[in-house]
């Protein structure tokens, strides 16, 4: 009941000829709201703020209160430029933001779209917010390292909901120690769940939510059906109807 499959040896399952079934497609968008949430909760200090009212300390107004980051007209830097990323920057357009991308294959905008591809290093140094969307691979595991964190202004917030070995997480909090960048919102991380002693749970500048950027209803009641429907077939010796190896079946 999961689209990823770092998890999962797909080779080895392949080779023993297992078909490995996953529930991609259903996702995209409500990972893309999740992530917008992510973005406005760290630039608007939401959990700051409930914090801040539920320990007593909203006595009065103050103009200095709790001051956050406007998305409105800033840059988005979007690392991984498929279905996800893609949603992301149709819903910047709403806020007037600046997009620009890095995809590893070249992808035009969809259309409606204003967005500028660049290299990684070029949209880290100009993006206002850094938001993640690659698979976990060889290739980008730790694409995200202290160097690339160097690079980013000390405005910045980097926004993860894509995994969490993309990011050095030892990087991470040693970046958000020193304030560049200023903030990190994260749906996972290195290992999940995260261990109550990491580091990063004792930075004020860091928001940790359980990956939870597919949980909503609609989402994970298809995302079930799909995983049912893959069982069944499996069980009764049909290809599954979304295989994530679907070599499998040339060699039986």
């Amino acid at each position: 009941m999961a689209v990823g499959t770092d998890n999962i040896d797909l080779v080895a399952a392949t080779e023993r000829g297992i078909p490995v079934g996953n529930t991609p497609g259903v996702l995209t968008e409500t990972t893309a709201d999740f992530t917008f949430a992510l973005l406005m909760a760290a630039a608007r200090r939401i959990v700051d703020g409930d914090n801040f009212v539920r320990s007593g300390h909203w006595k009065t107004w103050g103009p200095n209160v709790l001051l956050g980051r406007d998305l409105f007209g800033a840059t988005l830097g979007i690392v991984g430029f498929g279905a996800i990323g893609q949603a992301v920057a149709r819903r910047a357009q709403g806020f007037s933001m600046r997009v620009i991308y890095t995809r590893r294959s070249p992808v035009p905008p969809p259309q409606g779209v204003d967005a500028v591809p660049l290299s990684l290093d070029k949209l880290l140094q100009e993006a206002d917010f850094v938001s993640l969307h690659v698979p976990l691979t060889d290739e980008t595991r730790h694409m995200i390292g202290s160097r690339e964190l160097a690079m980013m202004k000390e405005t910045a917030i980097l926004v993860n909901t894509a995994r969490g070995g993309v990011i050095d997480q030892d990087a991470l909090a040693a970046a958000l120690r020193r304030g560049r960048p200023a903030m990190a919102a994260l749906d996972v991380t290195a290992i999940e769940p995260i261990n109550s002693q990491d580091e990063l749970l004792t930075l004020p500048n860091v928001v940790i939510t359980p990956h939870i950027a597919s949980a909503s209803v609609a989402t994970r009641l298809r995302r079930a059906n799909m995983a049912v429907d893959n069982l069944l077939a499996g069980l009764s010796g049909a290809p599954l109807p979304n295989c994530a190896n679907p070599e499998v079946y040339q060699k039986r």
